[in-house]
């Protein structure tokens, strides 16, 4: 059981065990057969302990989430883009969930307007193996979203930005 706890204004604390974890695992979960027990053998502990205090910090909101962050560039898709629309406000969310489930998008979210400058509320990053693949897989997107969608562009990627999250040195 973690001996994380939450201070008088809600902010989690982690204790010497859930730092070494976090520093374990900082760098991705490792990549064989079982990577808790991995790291359990790592920080001293059992996998399941490793899994429970991870778990808790997902409860406290000391990590956002556990999942795969895949390299799109090492998996052979080169044309990326982030894809921006403008469509109502009201069909945000639903428009949303239709795009984020096409296989070819690995996130879609709703932004902010910034008017005059920036009238897209919806974006949804596009994976394909060059530019004509994303091209044509937002042409798919226009037509799903009808005419509802007043406006969109694709910003494509010059370069891999490094993703990192909670980080302890």
């Amino acid at each position: 059981m973690s001996d994380s706890s939450l201070t008088s204004d809600n902010r989690a604390t982690l204790d010497e065990i859930d730092r070494a974890i976090v520093r374990a695992t900082q760098a991705g979960l490792p990549l064989v057969p079982e990577p808790y027990q991995q790291v359990a053998d790592e920080v001293g502990i059992s996998s399941q302990e490793v899994q429970s205090r991870m778990q808790c910090m997902l409860d406290q909101g000391c990590i956002r989430r556990i999942g795969a962050v895949p390299n799109h560039y090492t998996l052979g898709f080169r044309g990326n883009g982030m894809t921006v629309w403008d469509v109502p406000d009201e069909k945000v969310r639903e428009y949303g969930k239709k795009i984020g489930d096409l296989d070819f998008v690995s996130h879609a979210y709703h932004r902010p307007r910034h008017l005059p400058e920036w009238s897209y509320n919806l974006f949804a990053m596009v994976h394909g193996k060059d530019r004509s693949e994303v091209d044509h897989k937002t042409a798919q997107i226009a037509e799903l979203l009808g005419d509802d969608c007043q406006a969109h562009e694709v910003l494509c990627s010059s370069r891999i930005l490094k993703k990192t999250g909670l980080r302890i040195v």
